[in-house]
């Protein structure tokens, strides 16, 4: 579990380097191009590459702390709004509904997997 735990803090700072910086990281690595995004899948009614990054967040985040789990689950919301919020004042970034549908549609949705393997493993 020490494992698990230490990679949820590890993530969770990568994220948020990403998420603060002005422009894109895997684009300048990729492309050469700091103002291109990676596209993984195409975006539905949400993004898509938001709502796979807090997916997994969210899945480490519930395993690690599976103890404290409304904690977890509160610390998860808000940093999904927060860090989508703060696009509206870091440069070259934007504030988009769809991402912040991506980011907390991720952790509802690991949430949601995570309490029905729960309950499975109860019964």
């Amino acid at each position: 579990m020490k494992i698990l735990k230490n990679s949820f803090y590890v993530l969770n700072i990568i994220l948020i380097i990403f998420y603060l910086y002005p422009g894109s990281i895997m684009g300048c690595f990729l492309y050469n191009d700091c103002y291109i995004q990676p596209q993984l899948t195409r975006d539905f009614l949400v993004s898509s590459n938001h709502f796979y990054v807090f997916f997994i967040l969210s899945a480490i985040g519930f395993l690690s702390f599976s103890k404290d789990l409304k904690k977890i689950s509160y610390y998860l919301i808000s940093l999904s709004i927060l860090l989508e919020l703060l696009h509206i004042i870091i440069p070259i970034r934007s504030f988009e509904v769809a991402d912040l549908l991506g980011n907390i549609l991720g952790v509802l949705l690991s949430l949601i997997l995570f309490k029905l393997f729960i309950f499975r493993r109860l019964k």
